[in-house]
């Protein structure tokens, strides 16, 4: 029988964490009245994690693992635990001992009460504030209004999500903080619960700088994929319009200059007229209008040619009666 719930661990160079990491989810998925799966990928770990990690395989026959040939980013190990779950709820979170285990339950309890997404929220996080809070706090604000998704912490790792939400969702690049957004898109109800965040014991942060743009990037492509993904012309159009109209008024200007001049011999704008910036700077906006349309036009067959090919809908359906 496949297991009610599956807990995807992604691992990079945890090899400190691991020993109180299992035995900690060990005492706290034991406790629960459930079938459940302990799924745990390493992502490329260049120190002792995976050797740590067959051992208490050996031990907990429950826990499953998977090991990358490089790192490939916690994207992409989360994304093969969404594959290899056969669990009807998964969670989600981190192997340096931050998020606790013992929330797990909690989170079980609001997808069971009809949640799509359960999202942690580390309300007293234990983080330097400078380095770590508040380029989190300024993201978070960021996302919540790009996307139109209101969650105060979508750094947190620690998520649960119903099995048939991540069968919707692809993700890539940086995109698994995005997952709340993505569900959201294809009807999922989202919720937010605070949950317990423990300062790093062991190791070091692998975030950086390059990572946060990165993230940022990403939030480009899921703003246009929310907004634009079956419509790209309403974007592009928008974009040549900008340029389009105020070319088309100063081009209007320019004639009503010369006929006014040429007809009733007026002086107003004859040396308007005579400047080369003047005539080529509307026909040059006119130009721009022109590109952004057509691209958003190939844009929208490429689009189209997509989704009939790969039979992506355009629509997500939550229930079905008969």
């Amino acid at each position: 029988m496949n297991p009610k719930l599956s807990v995807v661990i992604p691992v990079f160079n945890e090899e400190e964490s691991i020993p109180h990491l299992c035995e900690r989810l060990h005492e706290v998925l034991s406790s629960m009245s459930l079938k459940y799966e302990v799924i745990i990928v390493d992502d490329g770990s260049t120190d002792g994690s995976w050797q740590k990690l067959k051992e208490y395989a050996s031990k907990y026959t429950y826990f499953r693992l998977i090991r990358f040939r490089r790192n490939f980013g916690q994207t992409a190990a989360l994304s093969a635990g969404f594959d290899a779950a056969r669990g009807e709820i998964i969670i989600t979170m981190d192997a340096d001992l931050q998020n606790d285990p013992a929330d797990i339950p909690r989170l079980v309890a609001e997808i069971e009460s009809g949640y799509d997404v359960v999202s942690g929220w580390r309300q007293k996080r234990k983080d330097p504030f400078i380095t770590r809070r508040l380029p989190s706090i300024i993201a978070n604000a960021l996302i919540s209004r790009v996307t139109g998704v209101k969650l105060r912490d979508f750094g947190c790792t620690l998520k649960a999500y119903r099995r048939e939400i991540l069968d919707d969702v692809r993700i890539y690049g940086e995109m698994h903080r995005f997952i709340p957004a993505l569900a959201w898109w294809v009807g999922g109800k989202i919720n937010e619960i605070p949950v317990v965040h423990h300062p790093r014991k062991f190791g070091k942060s692998k975030y950086n700088i390059t990572r946060t743009i990165r993230v940022l990037l990403d939030l480009m492509t899921v703003s246009f994929l929310i907004r634009y993904s079956t419509r790209p012309l309403h974007i592009f159009g928008k974009i040549g319009l900008f340029f389009g109209i105020p070319g088309i008024l100063i081009l209007g200007g320019i004639i009503l200059c010369h006929l006014s001049w040429q007809i009733f011999g007026t002086e107003f704008g004859k040396d308007l007229i005579k400047r080369p910036l003047w005539i080529i700077a509307p026909f040059m906006l006119i130009l721009f209008c022109l590109q952004f349309i057509i691209l958003g036009l190939i844009t929208e067959m490429l689009v189209r040619t997509y989704h009939e090919s790969q039979k992506r809908p355009i629509y997500f359906i939550r229930e079905r009666i008969n």
